[in-house]
């Protein structure tokens, strides 16, 4: 999924490049990254935060990527000789494996180069389906039939029926390859000992602290602009929760690249009509606005006995929540105007998005009120509501432990606050969250999701019953959403599927296992020493192709 879960609140990297002394064209390209969050173990059947995804994704190889300039996205072959064959009724396809990938060396290999083979790949989608692992990304598989490698370097895949998608997955870090005898080497810790085929390889690591990635020189050759790849040298990466210190460290020259300046730094960079200040434009610093492919959604426990269940009573709770929240608030305020209502989970520019869709629910605390004085939630003495029966009623949400988290924390608050709702919240760090939510200890938290791929498919998945625990954290599971799910899945971009995903949307705001929040606008800024930076809609980093000009560098 994203990106299955993603269930994380939005990573921003930036770039930073140490100042080159002049002449010295020798000496080794080092950039400085940041990602905003911790990373979690590196391996690719496990993890899904966007942290460690983006770290995933220079590590590992799967069979296919992007293109990295194509607009709209276009899959090209990875590891493969060329694009799978596939047969007519779509439900065969057949890889053949490029005979120069090299896993980078290990202890785990007794005999020197160990060379990537379809048994390999075979390996590592079977390690999916491990119960031990409790990969979120098992979805991806439901639909095979069967998979055998042919030969050493052919790999044939059988669906159960034609999925459009397919393709799609074998693109995500998640099914990346790893090697069978690394695994059996580090067992339980494999994903402290990262051991890829990727363009680069771990050069040290302190866990949420600092990691190096090394060039990969033994990286099979693979050229962009006229420039084997990877074309830096080293990636030196740190953790940098707080806004403040990453927008500073850019505006200092210290990053060469700043994703997704936050909204509460807006005034700082930008004028009140979303410009780039005219200090930091003659400095060649550039503003590029990019939308995300990403939707941010607050998801309520359907298994938990206060809030979940299909009850009229519950089901006017979670709609008067949503009705409570105020959306205009949200995106002027607390976004600084850079980003979108979401009106379904559908992101614009994802395959299936429906411009002409509207929702029927809006900001409306009058009709919030209402509805929980029908449903029996009545105000006491202090001015909260109760349960119908009498019992109090305390939701319970958890938050990031960051000050955005508590911004948003008060926001939630003064919505809830409004409409009688009693709100406390739990604070913890995102990755515990994760956990907790997987086990369905969670009663809500304010999340984001970032396309895996650019389909409608892998939101829509999201609310899919078999997903509970996985990344369907609400654990929502109504069959009227599972048939109309399963039946958009097996079906390409049309019109009939885009009714499809409009009865979809109707269900979630019917049944409310989500509070639909807002899709980012990413306000982007680039040092002009940067080369070869262009955004990707789908892939987390591009540390592959980049370039430093030293000499514009200061």
């Amino acid at each position: 999924m994203g990106r299955m879960l993603k269930i994380c609140a939005a990573m921003m990297l930036a770039i930073a490049v140490a100042p080159a002394q002049a002449g010295a064209h020798a000496e080794p390209k080092v950039l400085h990254a940041f990602l905003s969050t911790g990373e979690t173990a590196l391996d690719p059947a496990v993890a899904s935060d966007v942290a460690s995804l983006s770290l995933l994704e220079n590590l590992f190889d799967p069979l296919l990527r992007y293109d990295y300039l194509a607009r709209p996205v276009k899959l090209i072959p990875n590891t493969l000789t060329a694009m799978p064959e596939v047969t007519a009724d779509g439900k065969t396809y057949t890889f053949h494996l490029r005979q120069d990938v090299y896993f980078t060396p290990d202890a785990a290999f007794k005999a020197g180069r160990r060379l990537v083979t379809a048994d390999d790949y075979l390996y590592s989608f079977k390690r999916l389906y491990e119960p031990a692992l409790k990969s979120p990304w098992l979805y991806l598989f439901d639909g095979v039939a069967d998979m055998q490698a042919v030969d050493k370097f052919t790999l044939r895949i059988r669906l159960k029926a034609a999925d459009p998608n397919f393709l799609f997955y074998l693109a995500m870090p998640a099914t990346g390859v790893v090697a069978r005898e690394v695994v059996a080497a580090y067992g339980a810790q494999v994903g402290n000992h990262p051991v890829g085929t990727g363009p680069f390889r771990i050069g040290s690591w302190k866990h949420s602290d600092q990691i190096v990635l090394l060039a990969n020189r033994d990286f099979r050759p693979t050229e962009f602009e006229g420039k084997r790849l990877p074309i830096l040298d080293r990636i030196d990466i740190k953790i940098v929760e707080e806004y403040q210190s990453r927008v500073l460290g850019f505006l200092n020259g210290e990053f060469d690249f700043l994703e997704q300046l936050p909204e509460s730094m807006k005034e700082m960079v930008l004028t009140s009509d979303a410009r780039l200040k005219p200090e930091f434009a003659r400095k060649g610093i550039v503003l590029a606005p990019f939308p995300v492919l990403q939707t941010y959604y607050m998801w309520m426990n359907m298994d938990d006995p206060l809030i979940g269940g299909y009850s009229k009573q519950k089901v006017a709770l979670r709609r008067a929540i949503a009705l409570g929240y105020n959306s205009a608030e949200d995106v002027s305020v607390m976004k600084k105007g850079l980003a979108l209502p979401a009106v379904t989970p559908l992101p614009p520019n994802v395959r299936g998005y429906d411009p002409d869709y509207r929702s029927p629910v809006a900001y409306d605390p009058a009709l919030a009120n209402a509805l929980l004085d029908r449903y029996g939630y009545h105000k006491g003495q202090d001015g909260f509501r109760t349960q119908p029966d009498g019992k109090p009623l305390t939701l319970v949400m958890h938050s990031e432990s960051s000050t955005v988290g508590r911004l948003r924390d008060e926001l939630w608050r003064k919505n809830l606050n409004a409409i009688g709702l009693k709100v406390s919240f739990k604070s913890d760090k995102k990755t515990e969250i994760i956990k907790a939510s997987r086990l369905g200890a969670v009663m809500m938290f304010e999340t984001n999701w970032v396309a895996d791929f650019p389909d409608g498919d892998n939101f829509y998945q999201l609310l899919y019953g078999p997903n509970a625990g996985r990344a369907n954290y609400a654990r929502f599971n109504l069959p009227a959403y599972n048939q109309r799910y399963e039946q958009a899945r097996l079906m390409g971009e049309s019109p009939q599927r885009t009714a499809l995903y409009d009865e979809l949307a109707q269900i979630i705001h019917a049944y409310t296992p989500w509070v639909l929040l807002t899709h980012p606008i990413s306000a982007d800024l680039q040092q002009p020493w940067l080369k070869n930076y262009r955004r990707h809609p789908v892939e987390f980093t591009n540390w592959r192709y980049l370039d430093v000009d030293a000499h514009t560098a200061h």
